[in-house]
């Protein structure tokens, strides 16, 4: 297990824990605290978009525990690859994506969707996904630990049903996933991927591209000066 994603899981574990003793012995529910609840982050608490992917649902072991198997099968290589603060970076970043996604259908819902709390890894987990099928695209692993398939086909069927989910309106308020934090997650991870926000170098390389398609093209007999440089 890498330092990053052994700090990531003992970190989720502990909030799990600190969430038990609140609801049991204090009798005090944490989620709209650190909770992601929209028309809280406008009003200012927006501690919320960070806290919130900390947070796991304290009734229900299995979400914690569910979030935490997939972080320690897919985090592990991407954080070799990256680094650890490459990687730290990466799903933070997705987590905010994530978060940000929840809070505007959140407020553009209603006034009922406005108020109910996100919790849960899983939003910055389905950009550590799309990661994975993008690095590990080819390689070959068990989707629902069954099905053999390259792994940036389980990131495409993973957000395919995720949308499908969400058009059916399964996000509704009280809802037990939010769809949207998990696609808002995904799409965050696929512009970070591509770099969209550096839109000189994807200029650069599209120029690049197109000059290296219009030297292929050239005549043989006919170069000019402008192509030697």
């Amino acid at each position: 297990m890498t330092p990053c994603v052994k700090g990531l899981i003992i970190a989720c574990g502990a909030m799990w824990l600190v969430q038990l003793v609140a609801l049991h012995v204090l009798h005090q529910d944490l989620s709209p605290i650190l909770g992601l609840v929209p028309a809280l982050v406008v009003h200012g608490w927006i501690w919320q978009l960070a806290t919130y992917m900390f947070l796991h649902d304290p009734h229900d072991p299995l979400h914690l525990l569910l979030n935490m198997l997939m972080l320690w099968m897919f985090a592990g290589e991407l954080e070799r690859v990256w680094g650890l603060r490459g990687f730290l970076r990466y799903y933070l970043v997705c987590g905010l994506g994530a978060g940000v996604s929840a809070v505007i259908l959140g407020l553009l819902a209603g006034d009922v969707a406005a108020f109910v709390p996100t919790i849960g890894a899983s939003g910055a987990l389905f950009g550590l996904l799309v990661a994975y099928g993008v690095v590990f695209a080819r390689r070959t692993i068990l989707f629902m630990l069954i099905f053999p398939m390259q792994a940036r086909t389980m990131a495409m069927i993973l957000v395919a049903l995720n949308l499908f989910y969400l058009l059916g309106q399964s996000n509704q308020p009280g809802a037990q996933v939010s769809h949207v934090a998990h696609l808002g997650g995904a799409l965050t991870g696929f512009l970070v991927l591509k770099r969209a926000w550096r839109l000189g170098e994807l200029y650069r390389e599209l120029r690049w591209k197109f000059r290296r398609r219009k030297f292929k093209m050239m005549p043989p007999e006919g170069p000019d000066d402008r192509w030697l440089h």
